[in-house]
């Protein structure tokens, strides 16, 4: 048959070469269905020299989070988001935390079948005020520090060592003196210290950690959790707790919804790092976020709930 579709392939090399038995489980049911061209880029500027001759081509990223976001990131510093119509993703990352919170098969094939079947799912973006982006979730406090510690187990235990990670910042931080202000309302004014602050268009963070359970991505705003589980037993128990989403129920949790927040440290020794879709940048002393309401879209399966 003469394939009426094509596809841009960007394969993730840290997660597999081309023999990977995922990517050529995945690349089969696509070349079933449409024209292919894979792409294993080194690096964000061959992530952009591939965009730039999409030609028109549906982005099909095989990857994690990572890599879906450097090739959003790429397509709109390009200004091709619009051009090249819906990414699709084909988990192989390990925590793939947009595609579940989106309902993507974890099976390759049947993620790849999702790119030739399923239907475009309009999504936002977060842009911050040094040209960064966020697909999926940042936060900043303990749950960044805690991606440090998953690094070096999460070879042996997958999505498990974030959560030993964060058990293990969580008992050993006392927290961060933060102003946050949220659509130029001022919510938490720094003087007492915060665990965490989560900005998130998707759910979860750490390989299914439900660290923003309320958040819907497509419904233009940004769903904001402020910890202030700071003392010894608190901070424990909030890291048991952020796994299942249960923190929200704390009396010490706090959330509120907005389309511009703004991280600032009270001072240099409150200089925090964040965390945004898997990528750890920081110290610094303040990061603001934008909502960039249905800027792209994702495909998901047919049927899937919108927003899911």
């Amino acid at each position: 048959m003469t394939a009426s579709r094509s596809f841009l392939v960007l394969a993730n090399s840290a997660a597999g070469s081309a023999d990977d038995a995922a990517v050529d489980a995945a690349l089969a049911v696509l070349r079933a269905g449409a024209e292919v061209e894979v792409v294993v880029p080194e690096g964000p500027e061959e992530i952009r020299t591939a965009l730039r001759h999409a030609a028109g081509r549906e982005v099909v990223v095989l990857g994690g989070d990572g890599s879906v976001h450097a090739c959003v990131d790429a397509l709109l510093h390009l200004g091709l988001l619009d051009a090249t119509g819906p990414v699709s993703v084909v988990p192989l990352g390990t925590g793939n935390d947009l595609a579940r919170g989106l309902g993507l098969p974890q099976d390759p094939e049947e993620a790849a079948l999702v790119a030739l079947q399923g239907v475009p799912q309009p999504m936002d973006l977060l842009l911050d005020d040094e040209g960064g982006i966020v697909v999926n979730v940042v936060h900043a406090g303990v749950g960044a520090e805690a991606t440090a510690g998953a690094e070096e187990i999460k070879g042996a235990l997958g999505t498990a060592g974030y959560a030993l990670g964060a058990v293990r910042a969580g008992v050993s931080t006392t927290g961060w003196c933060l102003r946050v202000t949220v659509d130029d309302e001022v919510v938490h004014d720094g003087k007492e210290p915060l665990l965490m602050v989560t900005v998130g268009l998707g759910s979860s963070i750490g390989g299914g950690a439900r660290a923003v359970p309320q958040a819907q991505q497509g419904d233009g705003v940004a769903d904001v959790v402020l910890a202030a589980a700071t003392g010894p037993v608190a901070r424990a128990a909030f890291a048991l707790q952020l796994r299942g989403g249960h923190h929200i129920g704390r009396k010490d949790v706090r959330t509120v919804r907005g389309r511009k927040v703004t991280v600032e440290a009270v001072d240099d020794d409150n200089a925090f790092r964040v965390n945004a879709d898997g990528e750890v940048a920081g110290p610094m002393r303040s990061r603001t976020w934008t909502v960039l309401p249905q800027a792209w879209s994702c495909r998901v399966p047919a049927g899937a709930p919108a927003g899911a």
